[in-house]
């Protein structure tokens, strides 16, 4: 009998244990998850943390009633009373003031303190995009301590950071939910024209800086990582209505609209949905900078059409088109059509056709339509494995400015995901693709435009025959080319002519440039990544490992890229690793060791390792001070390799081996010089020429000035191959009393810079050979090429940011930035190298505000400064002088009607001011939101 009741009281003893069970999610008072938090029985040391999406899960022995503390470092603490078993709760914990707590993913590929993170990391959240003051949140983002924003248009926004910025941002990487948004035909972000609606953003983080050995060769100069609402933890309807005005000089005053919506439900604990809509549209900002660019694009010295014969507008498009007009004399005279010895009457001067201001090529229409939708499904109860399809389609309309300025109009983009995710692992893959729709280059269709009113040589012998006429007749100079330009510009299309009209339609539906400036393109790249995190199986470290692969299919119809016989495919992958292992030094300090390398492969290049180490030593939690090297790399783009456009300016042709000859091109001599010295009519180059038999552009204007063929220079660039970067940093976070401390510092020395490098090469003759090819040169029978290769020369930045933020005046937040970016290079020992630096030296942001000025009230200020800096890019290169700008908004929320309403504006100051040689001002804008959280 005693062994029978000793078997059941033990039998009972261990049907005790374990038999209190308590389940909760911890959130903030936005509904956000709070991962990582501490749940501990209050004078017990018994507890557990909340998992990724804030839940957790209490097993003890301990019987009710007792209590639970939940603790997490920047956020108030809370206590729960458990009265019975199985309780479940839902715990809300508000924000301390300081940003440093925030828990980031990017830095690491895994949840961490921002703090904590070993590299720098700036993030933008739920709070920060209810206050921004800036009319969303990817405008927001210009707010962030070292980021620069570069306005396109009004739905085009191109996000850098330190350095080397254009509006082909190749060397930044976007993301949304993990899935790359850059287009494959441009191949880089377009902004947010196809990207996130506001309804639907759960935050965003930025890292500045190579990435490369987390997220490969993309992520050179930084990456930004956008991340959406989960329908398992925020459903409901959500709609926002944006109405407002832009304000322009140019473009006068006009209505701008934005609205969102998004809906997400879940229908069971296993299966939820999402879709979300967005509309916006508004007027452009208007580019009419009529002012002249000298001969070779290298500045703005008030050149008019009245002043400059050879005048090349900035904003004026078919002016490109220009000949010396002594050649054309010299053709005249031979064919009979002057009479002998009349050549010698015209000088040898550049002459250019008259051009269309840009107003007269586009409407100025700003829209973007998008959508998006996702399924979720999570397969076993109380586990984090998710399954999920999502599908994004977007169109809109924009300006964007490379080579020359575009107008894409009706572009469409689409992206379908399949992901497979765990709190371990992730695994997806997607597909982007695109068309261009009705978009097109608004240089070329000026210059066709007059074409198909009168063509090139019909115009230049028009006007070389009013110049001898009135010559002879005693006209001065200025007189006979007053005459000249007269005669040939009689019965020009008008803007506005029904003949104009009809000019214009039939060269942006034509996709030849000789007749017409159609841009069109069907792209596509498929991509595969994954990693898996090995924390949850070992406590020495935690230890990652990931890869991805990407497959390029290039389908221009040979009107951008060299596809004209068919898509052209290729591809990379690669592979990396990471570890990381924290050490508690003693109770007051901690350090954490951070290793990472990545092997990328493109299938035209040698492999490449990426690695990264990085320490990071936080001291009495309030001070953190981290120290990281690495190597980043980043691959020529698609079209560094494959593109083989005529931009006017130059032929543009990729240095993929097999890109040379795929471009061809066939040249006739007008003047007669070559077959006087017994060449063809004719000739055929491929873009060989541009790698293999030309000189360099600085060299030909100097002979042009000399007139000494021993200044020639041979160019001959070589074939573009993988740029690298070697990058440091060190950088500080701290907490002293109500003052957040956030200081970075690094220095970038760059190794085989990708460029852009302008060479001319000649029709005939041989670089080099002091004869035939000089001749050619002499005799204008050459042709300019944009070649793409790695500059020799030594490339550096270097730079620092110090955030300061505090709460003042009890509850008011003040923050403020200070930006320094600096680049090392020897411009005059190697003027043809275009870098693309484009990056104020100073840059200043501050913001004052208070979410709660009185209840459900509360304003933002912020103030931005950006110092005076000199653009660089193909389309034309300018000073960007220093501007100063303001945004502020107020906001009222109404919880009856789970309502927010926000007034605001954008440069309120209404100075107008531009951030990239060649674009329109950028003006004010006013606005009233109305934004329903259900």
């Amino acid at each position: 009998m005693k062994t029978i009741l000793s078997t059941a009281l033990l039998l009972f003893a261990f049907s005790g244990i374990s038999q209190t069970v308590v389940n909760g999610k911890v959130v903030d008072q936005n509904n956000e998850p709070i991962p990582g938090a501490n749940v501990v029985i209050v004078g017990k040391a018994i507890g557990t943390t909340s998992d990724f999406d804030g839940n957790f899960r209490l097993e003890t022995t301990e019987e009710p009633p007792f209590r639970i503390r939940i603790t997490s470092i920047g956020y108030t603490d809370a206590t729960e009373d458990v009265t019975a078993n199985n309780q479940n709760f839902t715990i809300v914990v508000s924000e301390t003031q300081t940003f440093l707590d925030e828990v980031v993913i990017s830095a690491s590929r895994t949840p961490e303190r921002i703090f904590e993170s070993p590299v720098t990391v700036e993030r933008f959240g739920l709070n920060e995009i209810k206050n921004t003051a800036s009319a969303d949140f990817y405008d927001g983002l210009e707010n962030l301590k070292g980021v620069d924003v570069n306005t396109n248009s009004l739905t085009f926004k191109s996000v850098n950071t330190r350095g080397f910025a254009s509006f082909a941002n190749t060397r930044f990487m976007q993301l949304v939910d993990g899935m790359d948004n850059s287009t494959p035909a441009l191949n880089f972000p377009i902004g947010n024209l196809v990207g996130m609606v506001e309804t639907d953003v759960l935050s965003v983080e930025l890292l500045p800086g190579a990435s490369s050995a987390l997220y490969g060769a993309n992520a050179f100069n930084g990456i930004l990582f956008m991340r959406s609402k989960s329908p398992f933890d925020y459903q409901g309807i959500s709609a926002s209505v944006k109405r407002g005005m832009t304000s322009q000089a140019a473009a006068g005053d006009n209505s701008y609209t934005d609205v969102g919506v998004r809906a997400a439900h879940k229908f069971s604990d296993k299966f939820a949905v999402k879709v979300n809509f967005g509309y916006l549209r508004g007027t452009d900002w208007a580019a009419n900078n009529i002012e002249g660019k000298d001969e070779n694009n290298f500045g703005v010295f008030g050149r008019t059409r009245e002043n400059d014969l050879n005048y090349d507008g900035v904003n004026v498009y078919g002016d490109e088109v220009s000949t010396d007009i002594k050649g054309v004399a010299v053709t005249l005279e031979g064919l009979g059509i002057l009479p002998a010895g009349a050549n010698a009457l015209v000088p040898s001067v550049e002459v250019s056709r008259t051009g269309y201001n840009e107003s007269d090529l586009t409407d100025y229409n700003a829209e973007s339509i998008k959508a998006d939708w996702g399924l979720y499904y999570r397969p076993i109860t109380d586990n984090s494995l998710e399954l999920s399809y999502v599908g994004k389609v977007g169109t809109g309309t924009t300006i964007y400015q490379g080579t020359n300025r575009y107008y894409i109009d009706n572009f469409f983009q689409q992206q379908h995901k399949l992901e497979v995710r765990h709190d371990n692992f992730f695994l997806r893959g997607y597909v982007v693709a695109d068309k261009a729709g009705d978009s097109y280059d608004m240089v070329f269709t000026g210059i066709n435009i007059n074409r198909a009113w009168k063509d090139d040589n019909t115009w230049f012998g028009e006007y070389v025959g009013a110049y001898v006429q009135t010559t002879l007749g005693g006209g001065t100079n200025e007189q006979a080319h007053a005459a000249g330009r007269a005669t040939a510009e009689t019965g020009r299309f008008e803007p506005g002519s029904p003949e104009f009209i009809s000019a214009f339609n039939r060269s942006i539906n034509d996709p030849d440039l000789s007749t017409g400036s159609k841009f069109q393109d069907a792209s596509k790249y498929y991509h595969a990544d994954g990693n898996y995190n090995f924390s949850h199986l070992t406590d020495f470290a935690d230890i990652q490992i990931g890869g991805s692969f990407r497959q390029y299919s290039l389908n221009s119809s040979g009107t951008i890229y060299t596809d004209l016989d068919g898509p052209i495919n290729y591809s990379e992958f690669g592979v990396y690793s990471q570890i990381q292992k924290a050490f508690d030094l003693n109770e007051k300090m901690n350090l954490k060791l951070t290793g990472s390398m990545r092997y990328d492969k493109s299938e035209f290049f040698d492999g490449f390792l990426s690695p990264r180490l990085s320490a990071g030593l936080t001291v009495n939690r309030n001070h953190n001070i981290r120290a990281s090297v690495q190597t980043g790399f980043r691959n020529p783009t698609t079209q560094d390799l494959f593109i083989g456009l005529d931009a006017g300016r130059a032929i543009l042709v990729g240095s993929a081996p097999e890109n040379l000859d795929r471009y061809s091109r066939t040249f006739t001599d007008v003047s007669g010089g070559g077959q006087a010295l017994g060449q063809p009519a004719s000739i055929t180059q491929t873009g060989a020429v541009a790698y293999n038999n030309s000189y360099t552009r600085r060299s030909v204007e100097t002979l042009g000035e000399t007139g000494n063929p021993a200044d020639l220079e041979i160019a001959n660039p070589d074939l573009v191959k993988p740029e690298q970067v070697t990058s440091f940093e060190v950088g500080y976070r701290g907490k002293i009393e109500k003052l957040s401390i956030d200081f970075s510092t690094y220095y970038n020395q760059y190794k085989d810079f990708i460029s852009q490098e302008v060479v001319i090469a000649p029709y005939y003759g041989a670089v080099g050979d002091g004869a035939l090819s000089v001749a050619a040169i002499g005799n204008g029978d050459f042709q300019a090429y944009s070649a793409y290769t790695n500059s020799e020369a030594d490339v550096s930045s270097y730079g620092a940011s110090l955030g300061l933020n505090m709460k003042v005046f009890g509850n008011f937040d003040l923050g403020g930035s200070y930006t320094f970016t600096k680049l090392e290079f020897d411009r005059e020992a190697n003027p043809d190298v275009m870098l693309n630096f484009n990056t104020p030296e100073h840059k200043f942001k501050a913001n004052f505000g208070n979410a709660e000025l009185f209840k459900n009230f509360g304003f933002n200020v912020a103030y931005r400064f950006s110092d005076d800096y000199f653009w660089e890019a193909t389309f034309g290169e300018g000073v960007v002088p220093e501007f100063h700008t303001l945004d502020a908004q107020l906001n009222l929320r109404v919880p009856s009607i789970k309502s927010s309403f926000k007034v605001g504006g954008t440069n309120i100051l209404g100075t107008e001011y531009f951030t990239a040689f060649g674009t329109g001002l950028i003006g004010s804008m006013y606005y009233v939101s109305w934004t329903i959280n259900n």
